[in-house]
């Protein structure tokens, strides 16, 4: 949608939790420690092949149609754009309004925060990869503001929603749901105490059923699934925080 010169895009940040790359070492990145195996929280960029800012990576998004809104808009540029269809959660973090965010004609960005659950492997183009959000690579204008904004909003509502059933398996162990809330938090989370606590809120209900042993035998793993697929505050006084 044009107002004179001026051109509105929609931006989303992606994340899904995914087996990190070998070449990022455990411990690397700012957000603290990789305490989930080889589990990181990733963000889906596309790599500019053109000026401006030619070689850095993008979010994915585009210009607004005169005929969609913004979510519309959010989910047709991910379908189009970098074939991602599989998104169980899709929510409006920001605007980005400074006029000199990008060069040429004022673009004003309407933001998205979107997550993709496990095991979901979408087939993405070759200019397109997952990265990890506790290391990016060289970001186009002000998209790496754009992810940790996003970063920061699933953090703080990993505490106190049940926005983590975007993020898992229809059916999970609790040591896998630990593994995912590790990585999106950057930090160690207890299982007992996580399972506990999900379960006092009736965030997660058991299934009755139970998962493989592993090579090494052992009793086999509970497991769960989310209450409800549809995002609602749980407690809204709630905070996890790292451990001390």
């Amino acid at each position: 949608m044009s107002h004179g010169s001026t051109v509105h895009e929609v931006l989303t940040a992606v994340f899904q939790v995914r087996p990190a790359p070998e070449t990022i070492a455990a411990g690397d990145g700012h957000h603290g420690t990789n305490c989930c195996r080889t589990d990181e929280l990733m963000v889906l960029l596309w790599q500019r092949a053109l000026d401006p800012q030619k070689g850095t990576w993008s979010l994915p998004g585009g210009t607004l149609r005169d005929d969609e809104d913004l979510k519309t808009s959010a989910r047709r540029q991910l379908a189009e754009k970098v074939d991602v269809r599989e998104v169980a959660h899709l929510e409006q973090l920001s605007v980005f309004s400074d006029p000199h965010r990008v060069p040429g004609n004022r673009r004003i960005a309407s933001t998205y925060l979107g997550l993709v659950p496990l095991p979901a492997d979408p087939q993405l183009p070759p200019d397109t990869a997952w990265h990890p959000v506790s290391a990016l690579p060289a970001m186009s204008f002000d998209h790496g503001t754009v992810v940790e904004h996003a970063r920061m909003r699933l953090a703080a509502k990993l505490s106190y929603t049940n926005i983590a059933f975007a993020l898992a398996p229809d059916e999970f162990s609790m040591s896998t749901l630990r593994e995912i809330y590790c990585a999106a938090l950057g930090y160690q989370v207890d299982t007992t105490n996580l399972q506990r606590v999900l379960t006092r809120r009736g965030v997660i209900t058991a299934t009755g059923n139970t998962a493989p042993s592993g090579r090494t035998g052992g009793r086999p793993a509970a497991l769960y699934r989310f209450t409800d697929t549809r995002l609602r505050v749980t407690d809204e006084f709630a905070a996890l925080r790292p451990p001390v």
